[in-house]
Order: C-alpha cells, then sequence, then structure tokens
C-alpha cells in the first residue's frame, strides 16, 4: 500500500463511524405486504392480457370464417337474417 492516505476511504471510514438511524419495527411487514400486492397485481394483469389475447384470436378467427372467399362453382346461398349467415350473401 502507498504511504499517502486515501481520501476516499476517509470519507467511507467517517461514514461509517457516524450514528445509523433507527429502522422502523414494522419494515419487514410493510415490505411482505408490499411485495404481495405487486405480484398480485402482475397476476392480475398477466390473466386480463391472456383474456384478451384469448377473445382477439377468436374473434379473428371467427371474422377469418365469415369473410373467407366462396367457391364460385356453388351457387350463394340466400341469407336468412341470423347472425351466422354469411355477410351480403
Amino acid at each position: 500500500m502507498s504511504p499517502v492516505p486515501n481520501r476516499r476511504d476517509d470519507e467511507v471510514r467517517r461514514l461509517l463511524d457516524t450514528p445509523h438511524p433507527a429502522v422502523p419495527v414494522d419494515l419487514g411487514t410493510r415490505a411482505q405486504q408490499r411485495g404481495r400486492l405487486i405480484v398480485r397485481r402482475r397476476r392480475v394483469l398477466h390473466l386480463v392480457l391472456w383474456v384478451l389475447l384469448a377473445a382477439a384470436s377468436v374473434a379473428g378467427i371467427v371474422l377469418a370464417v365469415m369473410l373467407w372467399p366462396h367457391d364460385p362453382a356453388t351457387p350463394d346461398v340466400p341469407s336468412n337474417g341470423t347472425w351466422w349467415s354469411p355477410m351480403g350473401r
């Protein structure tokens, strides 16, 4: 080691020699509750996103089936006004 004292080492020693602030008694309990809340929110968010993805997938499949071009060799079937009838056919 060099005989010249390091200024940073002196500053760290000075900071460590001062009295430390008191830690609240319920700090662990509050941290645990906050952690559980964060995990619960994350799970709900993931569930909502998966449900939205599933709904979008189903809607896309239904839309693709409804708008799939029909075979021109088959005659057009008249629409009977129900929701599953081909759109505009």
